[in-house]
């Protein structure tokens, strides 16, 4: 039997307490006081996470240190951050003094209302972005509102409560990406745009590896020429014009990202995260991972946290 994704992240994070809010959309969308996240957490460590089948977005009032993919970001004090289902995660709260929210929802819940909107194409939950961000005591008040508009829906028992909260989901990722500072209008793509479009695309596609067993289908410039139905020549100018980096070269910055995420955030050993990168043994991919790291893969892999 599955276990719900939704009563694991909770029960993890805050053993013996409830789960509050209990609905009939539990599953697909839950809403956490942060309040109840840290109750017996006085002697717990950091929640460590691996990639989970759900979005996240937290609001959080308290200093903290968040880290996500191979990044990490400290919060002096008021931060909203968004976590999509493809990067791993870590929050360490620097003291038992947190208050906020957290709500969890799959793609699913979402889909009778967001029309052609992909979650993962939006600048709060794109791959490039960098999910915390920093909000005023005014933008704080604001979107604890809707936090606690979801929290009350969530218990109640009205027959269009699932709507509801839809509604309030989506005002809330939106209010988020408003206040994304960088938001401009894209230009419309030319062809050489479009292919590098396609090739980023297939690229993440590739990605997350969830499980030691499974292994990259594509590896070098000339699977993804291939797969795009172009010349290897041809794709590599095309990126190298969009991006100033040829094929190989962003192949290999976003295997050593994975690398840097699975050697942070799992248990793997280091021989699985090698076979699972499509490196022929252990020794090349160290040699690899030096190489555009400085580091060894035993140095650079932080403690897992139980």
């Amino acid at each position: 039997m599955s276990t719900n994704p939704f009563e694991e992240f909770y029960h993890k994070v805050s053993p013996g307490a409830g789960l509050p809010g209990r609905s009939r959309t539990a599953g697909q969308f839950k809403v956490i006081n942060v309040a109840d996240l840290m109750v017996n957490r006085e002697n717990r460590p950091a929640m460590n996470f691996d990639r989970r089948p759900f979005y996240k977005i937290s609001l959080i009032r308290g200093r903290s240190r968040i880290e996500y993919a191979d990044r990490e970001v400290e919060v002096e004090d008021l931060g909203l951050w968004f976590v999509t289902s493809r990067v791993p995660y870590r929050w360490h709260p620097h003291d038992t003094n947190q208050a906020g929210y957290v709500c969890l929802f799959t793609d699913e819940f979402l889909l009778p209302v967001k029309g052609g909107i992909v979650l993962d194409e939006l600048p709060v939950f794109g791959a490039s972005a960098c999910p915390v961000l920093t909000v005023s005591e005014a933008e704080y008040d604001t979107l604890a509102v809707i936090f606690e508009k979801m929290l009350h829906e969530s218990g109640s028992g009205y027959a269009y409560s699932q709507e509801l909260l839809r509604a309030y989901l989506l005002e809330l990722i939106y209010y988020g990406q408003k206040l994304r500072p960088d938001l401009v209008p894209l230009p419309a793509p030319t062809a050489a745009g479009r292919l590098a479009a396609q090739f980023a695309e297939l690229l993440e596609r590739q990605f997350p590896l969830a499980a030691p067993r499974q292994q990259l289908s594509l590896r070098t410039a000339r699977d993804y020429a291939d797969a795009l139905a172009v010349h290897v020549n041809h794709l590599n100018r095309v990126l190298k014009e969009a991006t100033g980096h040829t094929t190989t070269a962003l192949l290999a910055d976003r295997v050593a990202q994975e690398a840097r995420q699975l050697l942070k955030q799992s248990s793997w050993t280091v021989a699985e995260i090698a076979d699972s990168l499509g490196f022929t043994d252990t020794a090349h991919f160290c040699h690899f991972f030096k190489r555009q790291t400085g580091l060894a893969p035993g140095d650079y892999r932080a403690p897992v946290v139980v």
